[in-house]
């Protein structure tokens, strides 16, 4: 999918009479090395009469000169170009190997490649030709530090980004350009500005930097960005400046200081030079007269392919319907029924590299998002509804269930929950563990609302000998869980391991009061079901407790309606036995 731009750049200068216009430098044509696709390219000059020459200077960008053999009142310059914005992944290349990580004394290119790049390996001059870096300038580059091993891309990124919270942005009418001590000492710069100070600082660590001028165009996203900015309200385009910097294997790279980001299909460059005088979008000259300046940037779409933030339009979409309808037809017709399954996979879009967001099933941000959705599905659709955080999927090989979050509401709009407060987030802030009393006393007062005998609460303790064998059972190697490795042998070890086994067995780990809806929905039963594992107590239960028929075994019925009703004496049923969750 892309988005194919028409742009227009004017630009007019009007004389306050007849004068006669020198030689012009127009360096208005897409650069050899733009990323961008361009479709089509015009550029028109008045007044007519005038002679053009495609050129390209030293370093290879494409220039048109100009001569005007009579004096005119007016030169218009436009440019127009249509621009196929595909996503370019500005991280789309591979840095050599000597390269990948930065070296702690800077970059040192071979000898060859260096004597190639020497325009953009000089030092720019603060205070006239040969004086060097400034002083400010200097010290910004030695205290922007990096750590060891950091890799060069890294590094690059975080200089970039550097430079941008240092300079403030500010649309500057003024011609030329700030030195980069000026720009760091006032903290405020245009965008050929911050790109002239990045230039100096890229040179300062010994890479080769180009300043580069472009058009820099911006489109308004369909929907506000979910993090970060979202870019502006309408679409937009300008001249702008960057810089690029020579990484062996990669090349030119382009950095953005303005933004802070690197440079897109969005950035087409025009001119590429080792000093900004070079790539002047216009440079030329008139005899001495008054003159009035006018200029207009416009972009326009031309053409949008449908995508998921833009849809297709009620025309479209009600043929794609009808065509749907006529298949639904033809499949009933011939009594082909079909089933789909499957899930969405989410991806980040910050975050591309942890293993939460590649290949593990679960991870603290992946959470943390499924949490914020969750909540943002609850406000749309269930505000009255609840949020459940449990169990889900058991893939095969995997030692416990995947957590799931679930959303349940009534279809007949009554709240499920009211207080949500007293909903607990097992991956929120965690209030203080409270000890087995207290978890002793959570359980009574339970029992006693359903109408329970606090004989129904279980003491649950860990198997020490349980924990021990299957501690021995375990393959050679480093085990997966620290914990479980009983380490070197020693009377010392020998000795705490015995004290641990006499804690498990004298100390309840739990307090149980397992619990089931009786089959005739009159109130609850109960029974016990227990086995050794490592999840929580609450997390355990007996699969092989699993019934598929009512239970012979009789257990306690409890009423749901008051507690004074709970005590009055009950009988004996028969109940179903039933499980819940396994975590083992």
């Amino acid at each position: 999918m892309s988005i194919k731009v028409a742009l227009e750049h004017r630009t007019s200068y009007t004389f306050d009479r007849l004068v006669a216009v020198y030689p012009h430098v127009v360096r208005l044509r897409p650069a050899p090395h733009c990323r961008t696709p361009i479709e089509a390219y015009s550029l028109r000059v008045e007044p007519a009469e005038h002679f053009i020459n495609w050129q390209q200077d030293a370093v290879g960008n494409f220039l048109a000169r100009l001569v005007f053999p009579n004096p005119t009142r007016q030169l218009t310059i436009t440019v127009g170009l249509i621009a196929d914005l595909k996503v370019i992944n500005p991280f789309d290349f591979f840095i050599e190997d000597w390269a990948e990580v930065w070296p702690a004394d800077g970059m040192t290119y071979p000898r060859a490649l260096a004597d190639d790049l020497e325009p953009y390996l000089r030092p720019v001059d603060e205070d006239g030709e040969g004086s060097g870096p400034g002083e400010l300038t200097r010290a910004w580059v030695d205290n922007f530090s990096v750590p060891e091993g950091t890799r060069t891309i890294d590094m690059l990124v975080g200089l970039n980004r550097a430079i941008n919270a240092d300079v403030a942005y500010s649309v500057r009418m003024e011609p030329g350009v700030q030195t980069p001590d000026y720009t760091l000492r006032t903290g405020v710069g245009s965008c050929r500005d911050s790109a002239w100070l990045l230039v100096s600082v890229l040179r300062r660590m010994g890479l080769a930097a180009r300043f580069v001028s472009g058009y820099l165009v911006q489109l308004a996203s369909d929907i506000e960005a979910l993090d970060g900015p979202s870019g502006p309200a309408a679409d937009f385009t300008d001249l702008h400046a960057w810089a690029e910097v020579y990484i062996p294997g990669a090349g030119w790279i382009g950095l953005d200081p303005t933004s802070g980001l690197f440079a897109g299909e969005g950035h087409i460059p025009l001119a590429a030079t080792p000093h900004p005088a070079g790539a002047a979008p216009i440079t030329g000259g008139t005899e001495p007269c008054e003159s009035v300046l006018e200029f207009s940037n416009t972009v326009t779409r031309v053409h949008e392919d449908p995508r998921v933030t833009l849809p297709y339009g009620d025309e479209a979409w009600r043929a794609i319907c009808e065509v749907g309808r006529r298949v639904d037809e033809r499949l009933s017709a011939a009594d082909v029924r079909l089933t789909v399954g499957g899930e969405p996979t989410f991806v980040s879009v910050d975050d591309q590299v942890s293993p939460e967001w590649t290949t593990a099933a679960d991870g603290p941000h992946k959470r943390q998002r499924a949490s914020d959705l969750a909540n943002r599905l609850k406000a749309a659709w269930a505000p009255h509804g609840l949020i459940q955080r449990g169990q889900g999927k058991w893939y095969p090989g995997e030692p416990l269930p995947r957590w799931q979050i679930a959303l349940y509401w009534r279809a007949d709009g009554h709240p499920v929950w009211h207080d949500e407060a007293l909903l607990a987030d097992p991956w929120g802030a965690r209030p203080a563990p409270l000890d087995v009393d207290s978890a002793y006393e959570v359980l009574v007062g339970v029992a006693e609302g359903l109408g329970l005998p606090l004989s129904q609460l279980r003491p649950a303790y860990e198997d020490p000998l349980h924990r021990l064998a299957e501690s021995v059972r375990m393959p050679d190697g480093d085990p997966v869980d620290p914990d479980d490795d009983l380490g070197p042998d020693s009377p010392a070890a020998r000795a705490a391991l015995l004290a641990r086994l006499d804690e498990s067995t004298h100390a309840p780990a739990a307090f149980v009061l397992p619990l089931h809806r009786r089959d005739d929905g009159a109130g609850w039963a109960s029974g016990s079901c227990w086995r050794p594992c490592t999840s929580r107590p609450g997390w355990r239960a007996c699969r092989r407790s699993r019934s598929t028929s009512t239970a012979r075994t009789a257990a306690r019925a409890a009423a749901t309606t008051s507690r004074s009703a709970a005590r009055r004496p009950r009988t004996r049923r028969c109940c179903a036995a039933r499980t819940c969750w396994s975590r083992c």
